[in-house]
């Protein structure tokens, strides 16, 4: 018997779905303050968006979805609000682990996360530990990420290899540089999502996203459900994908 998918699904080539996702998870505060209430709840919100969407990846069979969780610039915040944002990362990792495992989905954390105060730093190596031998979606939560310095990470990881007789200087090629970064042995993202409004990538995925389609979209991350992932999902099957040929 024929499989009924629900609308705008059922519009879709499953067929041609993106290998991997990236999403800058945004509104948050904005959608909060539209509603009177303390960003917090946006965050809050946002983690059953987070949940929506990677429920959908893992019910299409798309490999691979990154999303940004905290920048390295998300410190200059008030106080305040980073300690209930590193409370809700501890929130995320434990009560998320059900949820992940009865979808099979590996969780690995990209960023400088072992930075983090010890609760937060703990809880997200435990949820890396309980669902590593699932085989369904990776899931890479970007924590205390910033791009700029993954690249420098790399460039004085790959200058001590070269210095140590490791690695020829001359045969450095853009896949030696990939294979220093966090994301090594994956696929670029082919589509990166942005909802909220704002159209640049804020220091996500500078080196991996250079041929990635580009998805803006208008709403705010707390109300970016299914339907809405696969709209997004709908306008990247409309693109030609060119990898910068004419």
């Amino acid at each position: 018997m024929a499989r009924v998918l629900p609308a705008p699904q059922e519009a879709l080539d499953l067929g041609k779905l993106p290998r991997h996702v990236a999403i800058i998870m945004d509104g948050n505060r904005r959608w909060a303050k539209n509603r009177g209430l303390p960003a917090v709840e946006g965050h809050r919100r946002g983690m059953l968006a987070l949940r929506e969407v990677t429920r959908a990846c893992s019910d299409l069979g798309i490999p691979i979805l990154t999303v940004y969780g905290f920048s390295t610039e998300n410190w200059r915040r008030d106080s305040t609000e980073v300690s209930l944002l590193l409370d809700l990362c501890v929130y995320f990792a434990q009560n998320e682990i059900i949820e992940l495992s009865r979808n099979n989905v590996r969780v690995n954390v990209i960023g400088a996360y072992r930075a983090l105060p010890e609760p937060s730093r703990n809880s997200l190596e435990r949820l890396m530990e309980r669902t590593a031998a699932n085989t369904g979606l990776l899931l890479n939560l970007a924590v205390n990420y910033s791009a700029r310095a993954e690249l420098q990470r790399a460039v004085k990881a790959i200058a001590d290899d070269v210095a140590a007789g490791k690695l020829q200087a001359g045969d450095i090629s853009d896949a030696t540089i990939a294979s220093y970064l966090y994301t090594a042995d994956q696929p670029d993202p082919d589509m990166l999502i942005r909802p909220g409004g704002e159209h640049r990538l804020s220091n996500f995925l500078l080196y991996q996203v250079a041929y990635t389609e580009l998805v803006m979209s208008e709403v705010y991350w707390p109300d970016f459900g299914r339907d809405e992932f696969l709209r997004t999902l709908l306008e990247f099957q409309k693109r030609q994908r060119r990898f910068g040929g004419t």
